[in-house]
């Protein structure tokens, strides 16, 4: 894309309010220690995935502002994780970032075996000890306003969802997609696909097409592959974690973004400090906390409905409004 069609995208969507961007940056001062924390990333796909992208991109932020020095590995399958987590305590990191869905009672066992490092960890499961701490993925707000901008969009009145596994926080953000669409138009049908693993964009490809094929005109990405079904099909499509507009300007519409540097900067505050990790840091990563937000082309969807959705995301950074917090398997 050239500079003057990114500068004409810019202009033509609504940015982010300044919430967001601060969140990213507002504990930066209050985590510097003397020399940088070592602080290692493991992730379990491969960096481009976009949960990992997220991750990812707030440890090399932090490393460029020599908050911290930071090694990785990707696309660490869950029969080597536990020997990973191992193997970079053993090798001095402070802090441990990655996500331990598949392997929660390893993980946690593992960590006891070093009391002396911190570990913070994406999971469906609670933290444990001193030194085993939690996050979710909770950009389940912004999942829901783009809902409400899809129920009043699609013409066939049937939308989908491509999610990775049925575990709570997918399910979750799904939920909360479907309820928004309910919410302004209750009659609309919702279709929901799991590709059996985190990262395979062929295969969430195929599931978005297949939903296509059973009638939905919008399709929410919970994974990376279903916009390629979308923009295959010339339909709509919403993105989730990161902002797909640039890479799909005629498809993605709307984003549901989640950012992770607030909970990052709370636990390298923690670790730094010499506190007890072992906490649920999920609320850093929230819309009312600055951690999460939508972002939407303005004009995809009629004024009327674009203002009635923006109001209820003033009311959720208000907290006078909650999205509902649904972590059943979607039916």
């Amino acid at each position: 894309m050239t500079k003057n069609n990114n500068d004409a995208l810019v202009s033509r969507r609504f940015m982010l309010a300044s919430g967001l961007a601060l969140g990213a940056s507002a504990l930066v001062p209050s985590v510097r220690a003397a020399s940088p924390i070592k602080v290692a990333g493991i992730h379990g796909s491969p960096v481009e995935n976009a949960w990992n992208s997220v991750l990812h991109k707030a440890l090399q932020d932090a490393a460029a502002e020599g908050v911290i020095e930071y090694v990785f590995s990707e696309g660490v399958s869950g029969t080597d994780y536990p020997r990973a987590m191992s193997e970079y305590a053993e090798q001095g990191a402070k802090l441990i970032i990655g996500e331990t869905f598949p392997v929660e009672k390893q993980a946690r066992s593992v960590a006891a075996d070093y009391p002396e490092t911190s570990f913070v960890m994406g999971s469906s499961g609670t933290f444990s000890g001193d030194n085993f701490g939690t996050f979710g993925t909770w950009n389940f707000d912004g999942a829901y306003l783009a809902g409400m901008l899809a129920g009043k969009m699609t013409k066939s009145n049937i939308v989908g969802s491509v999610g990775a596994i049925p575990i709570p926080e997918v399910n979750m953000l799904i939920n909360a997609f479907a309820a928004g669409v309910k919410a302004v138009n209750p009659d609309a049908k919702h279709l929901t696909s799991f590709i059996g693993t985190f990262f395979d964009p062929p295969k969430a490809r195929e599931a978005g097409l297949a939903q296509i094929d059973a009638g939905a005109d919008i399709l929410f990405g919970e994974r990376i592959g279903t916009a390629d079904a979308a923009k295959e099909r010339g339909i709509k499509s919403i993105g989730s974690l990161i902002d797909y507009t640039s890479r799909y300007p005629d498809t993605v519409f709307a984003n549901a973004l989640w950012n992770f540097r607030p909970i990052l900067n709370a636990a390298i505050a923690d670790a730094v400090a010499g506190k007890p990790v072992g906490r649920e840091y999920t609320s850093y990563g929230l819309m009312k906390e600055g951690g999460s937000d939508i972002v939407y082309v303005k004009g995809s969807a009629p004024a009327e409905v674009e203002a009635e959705m923006e109001a209820v995301r003033a009311q959720i950074k208000a907290r006078t409004f909650e999205v509902p917090q649904n972590m059943a398997e979607p039916t």
